[in-house]
């Protein structure tokens, strides 16, 4: 089984880390709001067309390893995550939205996003040498 995806005219294998916190960092995802935020993501990143490689809610922020296909931009995606959690929370915890906690904004602005794959080191030398090799592989034919 191949690690690659496929579309109608692409492979892909893209896959980022994702990390974001609740406003203040409150460490306020756990038992009830932990779970609502954990099914959230998991509903609106399958119904996006991503796949969810690993999820992990802790107190205070989120990690989320998933793989997303290039006609999703990462923006996008975290658009829809964090917009549609922080509805589904404040709908099932209406508490959140007093003080001392956020009004109607449940996540801190922004996210960090790292690409995950091969070593950068290897991709480099394979670009580096491909044309070495294919030349080797031709010889070997001939």
């Amino acid at each position: 089984m191949s690690r690659f995806n496929k579309l109608s005219h692409v492979i892909w294998h893209c896959q980022y880390h994702i990390v974001w916190v609740p406003k203040y960092r409150y460490r306020i995802l756990t038992n009830g709001v932990g779970y609502e935020v954990s099914k959230t993501i998991r509903i609106h990143t399958e119904r996006l067309g991503c796949e969810l490689v690993e999820l992990n809610v802790q107190a205070d922020h989120v990690h989320l390893l998933v793989k997303v296909p290039p006609k999703l931009s990462i923006s996008k995606l975290m658009g829809t995550v964090k917009g549609r959690s922080a509805l589904q929370v404040f709908r099932q915890f209406p508490y959140l939205k007093h003080k001392p906690y956020w009004g109607n904004h449940f996540w801190a602005k922004g996210y960090c996003v790292d690409t995950v794959g091969v070593d950068a080191e290897m991709i480099r030398k394979y670009v580096k040498y491909q044309e070495d090799q294919e030349k080797q592989f031709d010889l070997n034919l001939d």
